[in-house]
């Protein structure tokens, strides 16, 4: 068995698809649009096959979002590296985004970073 995507309802649709091409070098089909309900949607694919798909509606309800709040945590992502961890962390905060932890080696022997990237989603970097 293997998970076949992930889903994430975003705000700023376009403005997710572009997080994840920049950083992550993922590639986007043509989208999807629902006339009817106004859902949007994008795959996003990664070169190992990974998918991801990102969503949008008009009557999305933003909650206030906590690190600690229950449900999905975050996305990771290896890199391959730890010198690949440490350039993406400083890449993505010296572009804005806050880094919640890291780049540290764990408790449990990760070597990684956890930022608050677009829409303060997180988005842990790990070899």
């Amino acid at each position: 068995m293997k998970i076949e995507h992930i889903a994430l309802y975003v705000e700023n649709l376009e403005a997710a698809k572009e997080f994840f091409s920049k950083y992550f070098c993922g590639k986007a089909n043509g989208g999807y649009h629902n006339e009817k309900t106004g859902f949007r949607s994008y795959f996003i694919s990664f070169d190992d096959g990974t998918r991801l798909e990102i969503m949008t509606r008009p009557d999305i309800v933003d909650s206030e979002r906590s690190v600690y709040r229950s449900g999905y945590a975050h996305i990771a992502f290896s890199l391959g590296s730890k010198e690949k961890v440490d350039t993406l962390t400083d890449r993505m905060k010296n572009d804005g985004y806050t880094v919640i932890s890291g780049p540290r080696t764990t408790g449990d022997g990760y070597y990684e970073s956890c930022l608050a990237a677009f829409e303060e989603n997180l988005i842990e970097l790990t070899v």
